[in-house]
């Protein structure tokens, strides 16, 4: 059996957005880590914007803990 990484693999840790990024892109602050994240389908198609010191919860994969996808506004 293959396996493969889903949705419920991925690590949730919150932080706080420090910069905005070109293409959408956003660099958050983690324990001490600063994290380029993109925003998930949900939050952009609502046009949820982002501003610097906002609270997000961010989904990190096992691959690269460097990147991730903000999943919610805190």
């Amino acid at each position: 059996m293959e396996s493969r990484i889903t949705n419920h693999e991925s690590r949730m840790v919150t932080g706080v957005v420090t910069a905005q990024l070109p293409s959408g892109l956003y660099e958050v602050e983690v324990e001490g880590a600063r994290i380029t994240a993109h925003i998930g389908g949900d939050l952009e198609r609502n046009y949820v914007r982002l501003l610097v010191g906002d609270r997000v919860l961010i989904a990190l994969t096992p691959r690269d803990l460097t990147r991730g996808r903000v999943v919610k506004k805190l």
